[in-house]
């Protein structure tokens, strides 16, 4: 039997896209060699290369997404392995690309990671299936902001956050209205929708989920202690948060945590790794939104929980490549 030939597909066009390295260099190390070929691909806003031997760079053909080699004949790839964060790798643009160029690919398809990338819109979807969140206001880029409607609505503080999920830029918390403007003007840097949500009093807690070998599981729950303000991109990339696995909650909540977690995995029909953010509030799970590709790097949330599992990183990535190559 011929080994598949796995591309690891990292980078991406925020500022993520070192992140993304991190965790692309953790699932080419790991994956199995006896079964795949694993070859490195990365996907800057400036050139898309497969990354040879020495770091001798080759583009990538996006007519079928080949690459060719020093010896003319042209690679192809039997499942692109996506671990890229933020844009494009985890709003659907990609995936769309792949899906129309016939290339199988790892973790959600192109609506499920549009859908999870837009937070609005997975809140809307969740809330009917009976996972609350957040009281929220929604705001495009040019509507008129009423401040004292908003807060009389959702009260102080609140969270002003970009409505794309990218890693936590953008993000304000509001203890005053003097601050509130100049909050919604640092989200609207991000992105053209904004979020304005109610604080919820409560312990984050950070969900691994995922589809392994053929069920639906939580690979564990981790609690956030931020020592910033909330959990934003330092506490989150530059360590400023303490992240205790299992998260210390009794079991009744434990269970709820869970059967919520999976509840919204599955009614998002989503596949791969999956990392959902929640605040327990009177023992209550409030969904704050969904990764859909999840930082990977061995600092990261998902791979610390597998480990605690019992699931090793390389049955893990084998998992979603003979998931994605066994897509029609």
């Amino acid at each position: 039997m011929s080994k598949k030939q796995v591309a690891v597909v990292m980078g991406g066009y925020s500022d993520e896209y070192v992140v993304s390295l991190k965790s692309g260099q953790l699932i080419y190390d790991s994956l199995d060699r006896n079964l795949y070929d694993v070859y490195k691909v990365v996907i800057l806003k400036d050139e898309w290369y497969f990354l040879g031997e020495n770091e001798q760079k080759f583009p990538i053909n996006r007519g079928d997404f080949s690459v060719t080699l020093d010896n003319n004949a042209p690679l192809k790839f039997d499942v692109c392995f996506n671990i890229i964060h933020g844009t494009p790798g985890e709003n659907g643009i990609l995936q769309a690309y792949w899906d129309a160029i016939g290339q199988k690919y790892t973790g959600c398809d192109f609506y499920q990671s549009a859908l999870t990338f837009n937070k609005k819109d997975t809140l809307a979807v969740l809330s009917k299936y009976g996972i609350p969140s957040a009281k929220s206001v929604y705001l495009r880029k040019g509507e008129e902001i009423k401040v004292d409607e908003i807060i009389e609505t959702l009260g102080l503080p609140v969270f002003v956050k970009p409505n794309q999920s990218g890693s936590s830029l953008g993000i304000s918390k509001v203890k005053e209205k003097a601050e509130f403007l100049a909050a919604t003007e640092i989200a609207f840097k991000e992105d053209d929708e904004i979020l304005i949500e109610s604080f919820l009093d409560g312990m984050e807690v950070s969900v691994g989920v995922i589809d392994y070998k053929g069920e639906t599981i939580v690979l564990g729950i981790t609690e956030i202690v931020p020592t910033n303000e909330f959990f934003d991109y330092e506490a989150k990339y530059e360590g400023a948060s303490e992240e205790i696995t299992p998260a210390r909650i009794d079991d009744e909540t434990r269970i709820r945590v869970e059967e919520i977690a999976k509840r919204a995995y599955n009614s998002l029909g989503m596949s791969g790794f999956s990392r959902s953010e929640y605040i327990l509030m009177d023992g209550i799970p409030y969904m704050l939104e969904m990764n859909t590709n999840p930082g990977f790097s061995p600092a990261s949330i998902l791979p610390q929980q597998a480990k605690i599992y019992g699931i090793s990183i390389t049955d893990l990535c084998g998992n979603e490549v003979e998931k994605a190559l066994q897509k029609n």
